[in-house]
């Protein structure tokens, strides 16, 4: 099920708000979706304080670009988490052009070079946003499920407890969203359930 034509309606009013640098507009998107970027953010990077920045420099790009936000394309969390991986994977290729820039023997070279190419880099992004407009599609709680257990990083008992609901409940969403997923995609077929 995608999101209720009243969620989108309230999505594109905050980013309206926050293209307009309306600080409770800003302040209610921090709140919103914070702690879910922080979480990606120190997941990818090494330490507490660049996560920390990684969360202000996305939450900027987030203002800068409010304006351009689609509910029709997205919903406000694939926005958000599509711009925060944007930002992460800019910021690790900036962390590994310094290295590369330092490496002086070949095996280093050769670690270079296994990088992926644009090309693959570009398909890779457009398989995770397909994969995000699929996972819109899903009935609420299973959406709801898998965002929080595999962008969130939350364990499926914390997701029981912020949702009200029995631990088996959770699983069965779960398992239920990856059948779904799978069927559309059988790429995922290696997806742990």
């Amino acid at each position: 099920m995608p999101v209720s034509e009243e969620q989108l309606a309230a999505d594109l009013s905050l980013m309206r708000g926050v293209a307009q640098s309306d600080p409770r507009a800003l302040e209610k998107l921090y709140d919103r979706f914070g702690s879910l970027v922080y979480r990606m953010a120190y997941q990818i990077l090494p330490s507490r304080d660049e996560a920390e920045d990684a969360v202000q420099e996305v939450f900027i790009r987030l203002w800068r670009t409010a304006g351009r936000y689609d509910s029709a394309r997205a919903a406000l969390v694939t926005w958000v988490m599509l711009i925060t991986r944007r930002y992460l994977v800019d910021r690790l290729r900036r962390g590994r052009a310094g290295v590369r820039a330092v490496a002086i023997d070949d095996r280093a070279a050769d670690i270079a070079q296994a990088q992926p190419n644009a090309q693959q880099r570009a398909e890779r992004d457009e398989r995770f946003a397909t994969l995000m407009r699929r996972v819109d599609q899903l009935p609420a709680l299973q959406r709801a499920v898998v965002t929080r257990a595999y962008l969130n990083g939350q364990t499926l008992r914390q997701i029981g407890e912020e949702l009200n609901a029995p631990l088996g409940t959770i699983k069965s969403a779960l398992s239920r969203a990856l059948v779904r997923l799978r069927e559309i995609d059988p790429v995922l077929e290696g997806t742990p359930a």
